[in-house]
């Protein structure tokens, strides 16, 4: 655990209300950028890994507003594995701003295995071990 990358994101307009702050639920749309970014560096795309018949549901998100992000500025969303279990994965995610580092927000989702029916299964020997061994350096 501890590995983590990073996903650089330009807000755009429609993710910000009227004075041109972000709205706080794309906030975790960007946690699943990161997300998605995190296990494709690990070696496995999103449809790839559900191809195999692996499909990741979130079950659970926090998400703690520390700043505002504003339109046209880039954030950076850092994603780290912080758990892993027979048939849940956890990540923690922190979003900056890129230039001063400001922390924007702190996120963290869960993830659990479901089959083809919808009922949770113990993740995959393959996919469990590329998160495992983490993102491949680029």
């Amino acid at each position: 655990m501890g590995q983590e990358t990073v996903s650089d994101i330009r807000v755009r307009y429609g993710e910000t209300d009227q004075m041109g702050v972000v709205y706080h639920a794309n906030y975790l749309v960007w946690c699943e950028v990161g997300r998605t970014d995190f296990i494709r560096r690990c070696g496995m795309s999103y449809a790839e890994m559900e191809a195999r018949g692996v499909k990741l549901a979130v079950v659970e998100a926090t998400l703690r507003l520390h700043a505002s992000a504003r339109y046209d500025e880039v954030v950076q969303v850092t994603t780290r594995l912080a758990g892993l279990r027979s048939r849940a994965v956890e990540f923690a995610y922190e979003i900056t701003r890129e230039g001063d580092g400001a922390r924007i927000a702190t996120a963290a989702t869960t993830l659990v295995s479901l089959n083809g029916d919808g009922r949770p299964v113990a993740l995959t020997a393959d996919l469990r071990a590329l998160l495992e061994r983490g993102p491949l350096v680029d």
